[in-house]
């Protein structure tokens, strides 16, 4: 019982809680969180290593939410030559009465040579397997991969599947990537595959509008960069580009917000990159990005553009009954650098 005016708090891990590209061998490796693709990933390389270090690997899967007494027993049983064995386990989150019973039992005298892995998707499911597992019991590691939400960790993925491949991205060209698949994890990874079996050595902003131009140029980030650049024209175009593609309004009027409010944060801080990008929890590229975008405003201009941006916000909405209008008076906005537009 916790004691008087205190919280009963849950344990810290006693195992390693690893991001899903840093997976390594272990008795029992549970993959959980709710992002599968990258649940997917981490068991992809899991399994290569463990293939390059002995190709007579033997490979089993299992789902725990149909399975039956004795299954994963018999499967890590020693075999007669000794061959490593993985085993796979899916929908743990789901799991039977009688996969839980033996997963437990498992994990008091786990079986040489063997790596089990067990993917659990989120819930309260399995609670006790996964406490036992995260108490030690077993000798495991956790590899966690939780839903990827801010673009920053998007690029971050981007720039790990072409470093693991061993190919070179631009910078550009990632944020570009990023960009135009920001609301698909799935689709971004099949777009960084593509790129990595058929693109030339160096992926650049070009190779990237060459695949995917009609995604990345109505993107919203292309009319926010224009609008940002004092290029109102082409800001426009791009919008009414964007909208007859579309594109919704309400994520439009939020990559505006982000790149302005990011320019906020930067603006008159000053330092260099990487220290900055640490203190604002940023990347150094984009702290790099806001700096140059930066040329040409005041304070006042983002003070009015961060007023006009919460208008917009609320108009798009439902507060005004033309979004097109209310994003096109933004545009105006964004392009005078917060002064008055007529």
């Amino acid at each position: 019982m916790a004691r008087s005016g205190t919280s009963a708090r849950a344990k810290p891990a006693a195992i390693p809680q690893l991001s899903w590209n840093e997976v390594r061998q272990a008795p029992v490796v549970l993959i959980s969180g709710s992002e599968t693709v990258l649940a997917e990933r981490a068991s992809g390389i899991l399994r290569e290593f463990l293939r390059s270090e002995d190709p007579a690997l033997e490979v089993s899967d299992l789902e725990a939410d149909g399975y039956r007494r004795g299954e994963l027993l018999t499967l890590a049983s020693p075999s007669l030559f000794g061959e490593p064995r993985l085993i796979r386990v899916g929908a743990v989150e789901k799991a039977s009465d009688d996969f839980l019973i033996d997963a437990l039992e498992y994990l008091e005298q786990t079986a040489e040579s063997t790596t089990l892995v067990l993917r659990h998707g989120g819930g309260v499911r399995g609670k006790k397997l996964l406490d036992a597992i995260r108490a030690g019991v077993g000798s495991g590691v956790e590899v966690v991969c939780a839903e990827l939400k801010r673009d920053v960790e998007k690029q971050d993925f981007v720039a790990a599947e072409f470093r693991a491949a061993g190919r070179s991205i631009d910078p550009r060209a990632l944020r570009a990537l990023v960009a135009a698949f920001s609301e698909d994890l799935a689709e971004l990874a099949a777009a960084c595959r593509q790129l990595i079996a058929d693109a030339p050595a160096e992926v650049t902003e070009a190779v990237v509008a060459r695949y995917y131009g009609g995604r990345v140029e109505t993107n919203a980030f292309a009319v926010a960069d224009a609008a940002i650049a004092g290029r109102h024209g082409e800001a426009l175009i791009a919008l009414r580009h964007a909208l007859d593609s579309g594109a919704d309004p309400v994520p439009m009027v939020a990559a505006f917000a982000m790149k302005v409010r990011t320019m906020a944060k930067v603006s008159g801080v000053r330092g260099g990159g990487p220290q900055v990008a640490s203190s604002l929890g940023l990347a150094p590229w984009q702290v790099d990005r806001a700096r140059r975008d930066l040329a040409g405003w005041s304070d006042e201009g983002l003070r009015r553009a961060i007023e006009s941006l919460a208008e917009a916000d609320a108009a798009v909405k439902g507060a005004e009954r033309d979004p097109v209008f209310a994003l096109e008076r933004l545009v105006g906005i964004i392009a005078a650098r917060g002064r008055d537009f007529a």
